[in-house]
């Protein structure tokens, strides 16, 4: 105390100018000893991180080390984190499937010739780190967020997940986009396309080979039109899409259990709704064979009457549904014309009434859009 009070009436008798002085001295050495101690800090950080990627390309966190290592300051490297729930009670198949490729994306970054301390890779489970998804509202998963060296992340930094999927290819695009940090994906070599084509050829080959006296098979034109037919309805219900965007199955809702198997987005689907899809069109195609089957054949007149029912059933109740699921998707399109086909095919079977109201409603439909000038209703 008395020492204090010696410094204080030193400093009352120094000249004003050695005062201000004195005083930006002290204040500079205290700056320098702040900034030392961040820097202390941001090492022992980067450190830690450094050594934990070292032994896992994926770092488990927990809330503590979450609020440490990825909210607190200072920090001059990005984290990538994927917040998902892998626990069994949890059922979760999005989950495991994206930690799949997400595990893919890690390793190829971690054991490429490029890697360095400016990115790292992070795992939040919801049983290991409820108290985070609950700090960011979050309640989905998966979720992959950025979180950049400075600032808090954008809505750009949360990833598109239901839209794009999470391939390990399309993670890698998004991370370049927010970090500059391409990463070129390694897989794992997989040889079941292969061994899978191996298989089909010699299939093909042997059967040939059984059947070399009798070729005629060969030109057979049903055979060759339900191979078409085939590759049209996995065309026509977006398989493609699938390989090239990789999205999940379906979606599981965390808070209530709910399983969705049609994406609500014109934009997205999940694999399960295109092959929804490819069963409905088949159903519909079904139909329509059987009523030219009706129509052509020369068999019973009872026969080719049921052929017909069951064919123009499968027909306008497939149909209807497809376009239930249309218009779920695509809450904007212009319904009027397929509203009254629909009509006109619900017609067909509740009777003669319904179908000259049905009828009317389509011509008024095709006036409307100026299909034509003058149809005729014979």
């Amino acid at each position: 105390m008395a020492l204090g009070t010696r410094a204080s009436r030193w400093l009352l008798h120094l000249p004003a100018g050695s005062c201000r002085l004195l005083v930006l001295l002290l204040l500079c050495v205290q700056l320098g000893g702040g900034q030392k101690k961040k820097e202390n800090l941001l090492a022992e950080k980067v450190e830690q991180l450094m050594e934990w990627s070292s032994r896992r390309s994926v770092i488990r966190m927990n809330g503590d080390k979450f609020r440490r290592f990825v909210k607190a300051p200072p920090r001059n490297y990005s984290v990538i984190v994927m917040f998902t729930a892998l626990q069994p009670q949890r059922q979760c198949s999005v989950c495991r499937q994206a930690n799949e490729e997400y595990q893919v994306l890690a390793n190829s970054w971690r054991y490429s010739s490029a890697f360095s301390n400016k990115l790292f890779f992070t795992i939040v489970d919801y049983d290991e780190g409820a108290d985070v998804f609950q700090q960011l509202n979050m309640n989905s998963a998966p979720t992959f967020m950025h979180f950049p060296p400075k600032g808090k992340p954008k809505r750009a930094d949360t990833f598109d997940l239901q839209r794009i999927g999470f391939a390990a290819e399309q993670l890698a695009k998004w991370i370049a986009d927010r970090t500059d940090v391409h990463i070129r994906v390694f897989r794992p070599p997989n040889y079941s396309g292969t061994i899978a084509l191996a298989l089909l050829v010699s299939l093909v080959g042997g059967l040939l080979y059984l059947r070399r006296n009798n070729l005629e098979f060969i030109y057979n034109k049903t055979g060759w039109a339900m191979a078409a037919l085939c590759v049209v309805f996995a065309m026509t219900s977006g398989q493609m899409w699938n390989h090239i965007r990789g999205p999940p199955y379906a979606h599981k809702n965390p808070q209530n259990g709910q399983v969705s198997y049609i994406h609500g987005s014109s934009q997205a689907q999940f694999v399960a709704e295109s092959h929804i899809i490819l069963l409905l069109n088949a159903a519909i195609t079904m139909g329509m064979v059987l009523l030219n089957e009706a129509a052509t054949s020369k068999g019973d007149v009872g026969k080719r009457r049921i052929i017909c029912l069951v064919g123009l059933g499968l027909v306008v109740f497939f149909f209807s549904f497809l376009l239930s699921i249309f218009r779920s998707k695509y809450h904007g399109y212009p319904y009027s014309f397929i509203f009254a086909m629909e009509q006109i095919c619900h017609a067909v079977i509740t009777g003669d009434v319904i179908f000259q109201r049905a009828r009317a409603n389509i011509i008024q439909v095709f006036e409307n859009h100026g299909l034509c000038q003058e149809i005729n209703t014979k």
